[in-house]
């Protein structure tokens, strides 16, 4: 899967752009604040149908204009597509082919970006809804499944937190509607925990490759009830005893919501006892394992790393570079950087330059 031509019009500071792109390692340079990084933005807006930087539409749209538009012509084995998004400060409308997407599960399986940006070198210091985020995200795009159930996830969870905020709290539906979330949480427990499985069986690989030393890393899930057993039974003897509690609080407590994941590295929770330069590669080892999970060459995800160089030593850089070329199509952001057998593209006042490296 790669992106091969990008059309921009009236997109953040773009009036209009129009780029061809590299099948393999593209390396965008370019002044801070001076675009690189809205180029990689549109890619990725059209696989989830926002952006990695804001939940404002509106922020998209060049000033002063009434709308934005991002064409690209998306390329699979022998399939092309044409994706193109519309965008107001009020609205998105999303075409392949000139045929409307109305399902994000949909979009998801017409082009699939997965994205490194700087402030996610603290995932795993950050809290724990960006680890959340990143499994629901990662396994929405992959299962239309888990997709559907998380949605019915949220849906009940409002139901049950209305129904927690009556002043008489109606314990005979509030037991009916309990019995529902937890059906659902096992479904998305079984998933985020096959998700997991799948990426500890290439992430410690991939760190090891970056870092030039053998390590010893996984991810810890931590689910909001024991996974062995009976899911059913345990979680509504958890809820159970957390009734009064929600009651009181009249708010959920207990749930996939509140779930969290950590990363092991040579023994010791990333979060406490790694570095700088440890978080930000195990991050990019754990973005980059999504790639190694999807077995179809076809269907393998268009990587960006949004300015991932920076913090890292020349040797960390080289090394990484090294292994992502090895890969699909690559996008790199950086304001400078050498780079060997990649396409190089030079930003400059809303204006872009290729040269090969």
């Amino acid at each position: 899967m790669i992106v091969s031509r990008l059309i921009l019009r009236n997109f953040r500071n773009y009036e209009r752009l129009e780029v061809r792109f590299d099948p393999k390692l593209n390396v965008i340079l370019g002044d801070n604040a001076s675009g690189k990084t809205n180029i990689v933005e549109a890619i990725y807006f059209l696989s989830l149908a926002r952006s990695f930087r804001t939940s404002e539409t509106s922020e998209l749209i060049k000033n002063g204009r009434q709308f934005a538009s991002i064409e690209a012509r998306v390329e699979e084995d022998t399939i092309h597509k044409n994706i193109v998004a519309v965008l107001t400060p009020n609205s998105k409308k999303i075409t392949c082919n000139k045929k409307q997407i109305k399902k994000l599960s949909e979009l998801s399986s017409l082009i699939n970006v997965i994205v490194f940006e700087p402030k996610d070198a603290l995932m795993f210091s950050d809290s724990p809804l960006v680890r959340r985020n990143f499994l629901d995200i990662n396994l929405s795009k992959k299962s239309p499944v888990y997709l559907e159930n998380l949605m019915s996830f949220d849906r009940l969870l409002k139901e049950r937190n209305a129904l927690l905020k009556e002043d008489d709290v109606n314990e005979v539906q509030l037991k009916v509607v309990t019995s529902q979330l937890i059906a659902v949480q096992e479904v998305l427990c079984k998933y985020r925990k096959a998700y997991i499985n799948e990426i500890n069986n290439v992430l410690q690989k991939i760190i090891t490759n970056i870092k030039g030393s053998k390590e010893e890393a996984h991810l810890e899930y931590l689910p909001f009830v024991k996974l062995d057993g009976d899911f059913i039974a345990n979680a509504t003897r958890a809820y159970e005893r957390n009734l009064e509690s929600d009651i009181r609080h009249k708010v959920t407590q207990l749930g996939i919501h509140r779930e969290d994941m950590k990363l092991i590295l040579n023994g010791y929770d990333i979060s406490a006892h790694g570095s700088q330069g440890e978080n930000r590669i195990a991050v990019i080892a754990l973005k980059l394992s999504s790639y190694f999970i999807i077995e179809d060459k076809d269907k393998k995800p268009i990587i960006i790393l949004d300015d991932a160089m920076s913090e890292l030593d020349k040797t960390h850089q080289e090394r990484l570079l090294e292994f992502v070329g090895k890969l699909g199509q690559v996008f790199i952001t950086s304001t400078k950087l050498n780079v060997k057998n990649a396409s190089i593209y030079e930003v400059k006042k809303a204006d872009i330059t290729r040269r090969n490296a």
